[in-house]
Order: C-alpha cells, then sequence, then structure tokens
C-alpha cells in the first residue's frame, strides 16, 4: 500500500506521491483528472468503474 516510493494507485498500480483516499485506498492525482473527464460513453469510462469496485470490495470482505 504504502513505501518510501508512495502509494500504490489502484486504478495504474503505479506508485505516487500525491493523490487522494477514498475509505483505505489510493488513487493518484492523474488518475483521479482522467476519470472525472471520461465520458460515460468512453470505453475507458467500464475500466475505471471495474478498478473502483476494488475499494468496496475490500472493505466488505
Amino acid at each position: 500500500m504504502h513505501d518510501q516510493n508512495g502509494h500504490r494507485c489502484i486504478i495504474c498500480s503505479q506508485h505516487k506521491h500525491e493523490g487522494i483516499f477514498i475509505v483505505s485506498e489510493f488513487i493518484c492525482d492523474a488518475c483521479e483528472a482522467e476519470m472525472v473527464h471520461t465520458d460515460a460513453t468512453d470505453a475507458k469510462y467500464h475500466f475505471f468503474i471495474d478498478q473502483l469496485k476494488q475499494i468496496w470490495v475490500q472493505k466488505n470482505a
């Protein structure tokens, strides 16, 4: 989750220092910006939804 290289983003799996936490999961600034600007008709929208489901699956596990 967190190491000296930053936090692991649940969207892109890269380690970054800047971003937000939702529940206990980290989303980097770049992924957050891309998500909020992605139209619901874009194919990538469904990818983001699937990645965000990890938040609720891990919380309810």
